[in-house]
């Protein structure tokens, strides 16, 4: 990881399937749009606009992109697109919802954007109703839209209403950082007994366990983990669930 600040250019590599997260914009010599996808020019550059660390993730299965992003202490979500979002249904109306992103502005989430939706048979989400989806479209000029599908095979793909559970939230930077391939705190998690998690971009963590003692337990070992105070290695976090757990 490299260390930027608001101001510096990023290179990055010259590719159609290359996606802008937080933090960097295209530099005002490329298209006003960041998330169109960067020209064939190999020179082509873009602009950190915060503090933090140029993070990158690239895409799962027959998703071949790549994302980028600064990780820094935003504490307000920015959306991006492409980016895993949890979010709370605050309206609804005759196409679709209205969901809060914890961003400056609402998102509009299409009530066909689920697999199997269609005119005559749409999701019934109610107000204050937890959904997972992905940031389809991101501007700041224009308003965001989520969808809970997947894109490239048309499944739900975990994407929907999550019923039951609780969700925390949590910094930013801690939310991605659970997210990367090789942090090992879920799995040392997994370990102890199974559960379902989701992990919003927008830091925010829904979980659903086999008792409430055990979701209890999940809740204290993210909090704590994030703060340091719990180790993320398999021999700590056990011990961490037993203790909170009891």
């Amino acid at each position: 990881m490299t260390l930027v600040l608001p101001g510096d250019t990023v290179s990055l590599p010259s590719t159609s399937a290359l996606t802008l997260g937080p933090g960097i914009s295209a530099s005002s010599s490329r298209s006003s749009d960041p998330y169109a996808g960067p020209s064939a020019d190999a020179s082509s550059s873009f602009i950190a606009t915060r503090l933090g660390l140029l993070s990158s993730q690239k895409g799962k299965g027959k998703d071949t992109s790549e994302s980028y992003w600064v990780d820094g202490r935003s504490k307000r979500y920015i959306p991006a697109q492409r980016e895993l979002v949890l979010g709370t249904v605050i309206a609804r109306h005759s196409e679709g919802f209205r969901v809060d992103l914890g961003s400056s502005q609402m998102a509009s989430l299409d009530a066909l954007a689920f697999e199997g939706a269609t005119k005559r048979s749409k999701p019934n989400l109610k107000v204050g109703m937890l959904v997972y989806a992905r940031v389809s479209l991101a501007n700041r000029d224009m308003e965001t839209e989520i969808e809970c599908f997947d894109a490239a095979s048309g499944k739900a793909e975990g994407f929907g209403e999550l019923k039951g559970g609780l969700m925390i939230t949590t910094s930013l930077e801690f939310a991605r950082q659970l997210l990367t391939p090789k942090h090992p705190l879920l799995p040392a998690l997994a370990a102890q007994f199974p559960f379902e998690i989701a992990v919003g971009m927008n830091g925010r963590i829904w979980f659903k366990a086999g008792d409430v003692s055990q979701t209890i337990a999940i809740k204290r070992v993210l909090e704590r983990a994030e703060k340091g105070e719990v180790g993320t290695g398999k021999e700590e976090v056990g011990r961490a669930v037993r203790e909170f757990a009891a």
